[in-house]
């Protein structure tokens, strides 16, 4: 039987829902890509199905999604980049072999190279994260309000003030904390 393993948390930027891979950073940290094999499922279900994963693969994964993460944090709250984030993000997006391909309906899809690599999908995820940080894209990098997230996000809502890095997790639970502080202080409001 297998282990059962944290959900992933999918969002619609690739580059930081990878940085997402870790949650609560500032709490109880979650992995969610704690083996290979589960570094192997998170690339398929975002569309970058390889082969297979080492453990070194694992670790080059892990070290490319905390230099997003601490570039993304930087730009969030308009800091220098650290120069070792760059490097590291700069050096999985050369390494890689993948192509980006046009669908007749019009998506973009990646196509990796014909080994389907780890280091493949890792550069079409620096490239990514290299659009997102260069301002290429519509919207801008936050952090999550939650103290015990903190996570970086890319917020393309229309207003470019969204709190929460999902709704789902971290939004719903302050607003339940909320709540409970709320009921607290008037019990009988009931």
């Amino acid at each position: 039987m297998r282990a059962a393993f944290p959900d992933f948390r999918l969002g619609k930027v690739l580059a930081t829902s990878f940085t997402g891979t870790l949650s609560e950073r500032h709490g109880e940290a979650v992995e969610r890509i704690p083996t290979p094999h589960r570094l192997v499922d998170w690339l398929t279900v975002n569309g970058l199905a390889v082969d297979s994963c080492t453990t070194a693969q694992l670790d080059l994964a892990r070290e490319l999604r905390e230099s997003i993460h601490a570039a993304a944090t930087a730009a969030a709250i308009q800091d220098a980049l650290p120069v070792s984030a760059v490097h590291v993000i700069n050096d999985c997006s050369a390494q890689g072999r993948a192509a980006a391909i046009l669908t007749p309906e019009g998506k973009r899809h990646w196509r990796l190279g014909s080994a389907s690599r780890v280091e493949d999908a890792l550069s079409v995820i620096a490239a990514d994260a290299i659009s997102i940080l260069a301002g290429e894209r519509d919207g801008k990098l936050a952090l999550c309000a939650s103290p015990t997230c903190q996570a970086a996000f890319f917020d393309t809502s229309q207003s470019r003030t969204r709190k929460w890095c999902d709704m789902n997790t971290c939004g719903n639970r302050q607003k339940k904390a909320r709540f409970h502080a709320n009921q607290r202080k008037n019990p009988g409001s009931r």
